[in-house]
């Protein structure tokens, strides 16, 4: 007995050893890990139990290390002495800068059930050491940059639950073994380069519910056996090579959620089994080869909110069971071969904002060249949520319905041409005051143009041409301004633009019936250029008359001649006139080694005062004279612009004249411009990878825009050089004070370069030679592309007459992937990273439209990147 409690003690004390031993080598072990990363913080503080020391969690009894969490401290060196810790069952490393080959000592930690490196710069191939961790429940290696094949090895990993390997560069095939791990419920292999066939027992033993295998080189069919447990809920297989048809058993899946097949080689018909899947919320098929009808199974599916089958063979009707969807959100339906009415049903979707039978453009419905028939329903005035129209090229009879003008957020186009539409225009229009495009030509309308659409204050471009429309054009200065091929071929109409005047029109009728608000515009315009005209003129005689001095009086100083002679100056900040020497600010302008930024329309120089005050100065370029205005009305206008409240502007704080030079004074913003920040700074060696902050400085240019737009300023020379980033890298759009003195569609100088840098300016400036609201929208877009590419605007790697925006809009015809275009640097940083800029790039496109029209405004732009950012 006694030798029995011997034994008892010497086993007890035996192993209290060996803990207290395993502790201490813990300890070390994570004072050395903290050594080699170059400091971990909270670890080893006021050398508190390590137990307690952030992302460490110990087991019982404050035994051994079980846990260690150290993601998301943007932690970089070698981790391989993370192997020592034997006890080890979770390990994260996520989202850090750890590179080099994954540490093949971590295949022993035999405890380890988690095990999550994503998120970090890992090369090699996977450590076939890996498979030696019997207990893993949970691998996560995803946007790495890891090569080669999945390892044979990984089979022995029978417990294996998440098995995450996406986005990095692996090769070969998905094996076979990956479908007898009976425990797997989650695989992601999407985003690298895998080749072959989808295992045919992938989920026939297991109860997967997560299967992303998109962006790969995948071929043969979809197989069965991921359906074989009705257990799958998501389901991606976008952009491979796959064929055969979607199967029947995909309506085992009760929970089903997402499905999206886009952009493969399937080939069949939707089965209907598809109704049984009553979770289905997304379902993209497009650009495929499927064909016969749209199943009206779809309706089962009420919890669905996209539907994408653009771009295959479907043929007949557009089912109208789809109308009992009531969460439907897009419906998108465009290139394909369907026929017949429109179903009014579809107008009962109260959510929809997509309806798409053309084009993919967001919030628009175009229906245009298609062979539609019957009268436009008058249900469609409940899509109040459209911006876009277009019913053009159809066969569609009846009167245009005066519901239309309820729809009061129609921006973009309204396109009723080329139909058999007939009566008279419904007076409602006139309530769409947002609309730049209405075309009802080649129609059969009869009528005057009612008055009333002198409301649609927004009214660009216009066309009722080839109708039976009688009566006056409305006097209404859209109308005047338009060519007469947009009144031609009806033969009661009269008055301007047409050359046959009415018999009864007073002239006077014009500045009575005139919207105020254009009055108001006029009257403005006018006074704009008799101001600019007058500053000019005073200017001039300024400069004529200290030039004819100069000649009459010999110079006594030659050092003082070398200083020109301020004719004008003042600082409009108070508590800042003291720290201001404007001696010192010209001084600063005539040495190029305080240049900072050549602009289009200025030079910047940054000039420190006596004081120790930073400024920066612009310096408007010289042309013709004109430069500088009648001195009074510049300071007006330049105090009005500094008082502009804004956080997304630059604003002037004062400014300087001498002889025909114009020095516009700044505050000093230390982090240079955006392009700098782009095309300098991301070429640096410790460049670290930036989107959020590249967003919010998206989102801050938007906002300054929509800003200058909102109070009626239009951009003349938007570009990543004229945006400037504080010390926080908050962004401030400059040159705003250029709009107002130098605007060239104003008249109110003469200027000989082109309104804009190159590569930023709008297409369709080559022929109106007018700066626009829209042409800021395109010039903006470019800068949102080069922020998302990192490539400049005008590159010679686009090859002969291609710019950013062609190499992007062109990139499907080359057959390249949106993800492609962006910055790899950053797009492969995280899936949620990749996603907003993917939205993003959405964004750019719509900008940079060709159509000036149907670019959205920019107001509408920032509620887009918002959204991006907040979801």
């Amino acid at each position: 007995m006694a030798y029995l409690y011997l034994s008892f003690l010497l086993v007890w004390f035996l192993s209290k050893s060996f803990l207290g031993e395993a502790q201490l080598n813990d300890q070390a072990t994570l004072l050395a890990i903290k050594e080699e990363l170059g400091g971990v913080a909270g670890w080893g503080d006021n050398q508190t139990d390590y137990c307690r020391w952030e992302g460490i969690r110990c087991g019982l009894n404050h035994s051994l290390v079980e846990r260690l969490d150290l993601s998301r401290r943007m932690l970089r060196g070698n981790v391989t002495l993370i192997s020592n810790l034997k006890a080890l069952k979770e390990l994260d490393l996520s989202y850090n800068n750890f590179n080099g080959r994954i540490p093949s000592a971590f295949g022993n930690l035999s405890e380890l059930e988690y095990l999550d490196l994503s998120l970090n710069k890992f090369e090699g191939s996977i450590p076939v050491e890996l498979g030696g961790l019997r207990n893993l429940r949970s691998l996560n290696l995803s946007n790495n940059f890891l090569v080669g094949e999945i390892p044979q090895e990984l089979e022995m990993l029978a417990k294996l639950q998440d098995f995450q390997i996406s986005s990095n560069r692996l090769n070969g095939s998905i094996p076979h073994w990956v479908g007898r791990l009976t425990n797997l419920r989650v695989f992601t292999a999407y985003e690298n380069q895998l080749v072959g066939k989808i295992p045919d027992n992938l989920g026939l033993v297991s109860e997967l519910v997560l299967l992303n295998l998109h962006s790969n080189q995948l071929d043969g069919s979809i197989p069965k056996s991921i359906f074989a447990t009705g257990k799958l809920e998501i389901l991606v297989l976008t952009q491979n090579g796959l064929t055969g048809e979607l199967p029947e058993e995909v309506g085992n899946c009760r929970g089903l959620s997402s499905v999206r097949i886009g952009n493969n080689e399937l080939v069949g018909t939707i089965p209907r089994t598809i109704g049984n899947d009553t979770s289905l919320t997304y379902f993209e098929a497009d650009n495929n080869n499927l064909s016969g009808e749209i199943v009206s199974e779809f309706a089962l599916c009420t919890n669905l909110t996209l539907l994408n089958l653009a771009y295959n063979g479907f043929t007949g009707i557009i089912p109208p069971e789809i109308g009992r969807l009531m969460n439907l959100q897009e419906l998108i339906l465009s290139g394909n071969s369907l026929s017949g009415d429109i179903p009014r049903s579809i107008l009962g979707c109260k959510n929809l904002n997509k309806l798409d039978l053309s084009e993919n453009q967001l919030q628009y419905l175009l229906l245009d060249q298609n062979s539609f028939k019957g009268e436009i329903p008058h249900e469609i005035g409940n899509c109040v949520k459209l911006l876009h129209l277009q019913l053009g090229n159809n066969f569609f009879t009846g009167s245009i319905p005066p519901e239309i003008g309820r729809i009061r957020n129609l921006q973009i186009a309204l396109n009723l041409s080329f139909n058999r539409l007939h009566g008279q225009l419904p007076s409602e229009l006139g309530k769409l005051d947002k609309l730049v495009s209405l075309d009802v030509s080649s129609n059969q309308l009869t009528g005057n143009i009612p008055p009333a659409f002198k409301g649609m204050l927004s009214l660009i471009e216009v066309n009722f041409s080839n109708n039976f429309l009688t009566g006056p054009i409305p006097t209404f200065v859209p109308f005047q301004k338009s060519p007469d091929s947009s009144f031609q071929a009806n033969k009661g109409l009269c008055g301007e633009p047409l050359s046959f005047t009415c018999a009864n029109s007073d002239p006077a009728d014009y500045h009575h019936t005139v919207s105020y608000r254009i009055i108001l515009a006029v009257i403005g315009s006018g006074l704009a250029v008799f101001v600019s005209v007058s500053v000019v003129v005073v200017l001039f005689m300024m400069r004529e008359r200290q030039e004819k001095a100069a000649r009459s009086v010999e110079i006594e100083d030659e050092e003082t001649s070398d200083q020109p002679t301020i004719i004008a100056g003042t600082v409009f900040v108070e508590n800042l006139r003291q720290a201001v020497d404007l001696d010192a600010v010209v001084k600063a302008t005539l040495k190029d080694s305080n240049k900072i930024n050549n602009g289009t329309f200025s030079t910047s120089y940054k000039a420190v005062m006596p004081s120790g005050l930073i400024l920066s100065v612009k310096k408007l370029k010289s042309m013709d004279r004109t430069i500088v205005h009648h001195q009074n009305k510049m300071i007006r206008e330049l105090e009005r612009l500094s008082k502009l409240c804004h956080d997304n502007l630059v604003h002037p704080i004062g400014f300087v004249i001498y002889e025909d030079v114009a020095l516009l004074l700044h505050h000093y913003l230390p982090n240079g411009t955006l392009a700098q920040l782009l095309h300098e700074s991301s070429q640096q060696s410790e460049y670290q990878p930036d989107w959020p902050r590249r967003l919010s400085i998206a989102i801050g240019v938007a906002e300054g825009l929509a800003f200058l737009h909102h109070v009626a300023v239009i951009h003349l020379d938007i570009s990543s050089s004229n945006v400037l980033l504080d010390a926080d890298f908050k962004p401030l759009v400059g040159e705003i004070e250029i709009s107002k003195l130098l605007d060239p569609s104003k008249g109110t100088a003469s200027i000989s370069a082109v309104a804009g840098s190159f590569g930023y300016i709008p297409p369709e400036y080559a022929y109106t030679m007018q700066v626009t609201a829209p042409g800021n929208v395109y010039s903006y877009g470019v800068v949102l592309l080069e922020i998302l590419t990192t490539r400049f605007p005008v590159d010679e790697d686009f090859g002969e007459g291609v710019d950013l925006v062609k190499w992007v809009h062109g990139a499907r015809a080359r057959g390249e992937t949106p993800e492609q275009i962006l910055d790899a640097r950053l797009s492969t940083v995280s899936f949620g990273w990749r996603r907003e800029m993917l939205a993003a790039l959405k964004v750019a496109l719509l900008c940079t439209d060709t159509t000036p029209a149907k670019r959205p405004k920019m107001k509408k732009v920032v509620e887009m990147l918002q959204e991006i950012r907040q979801n």
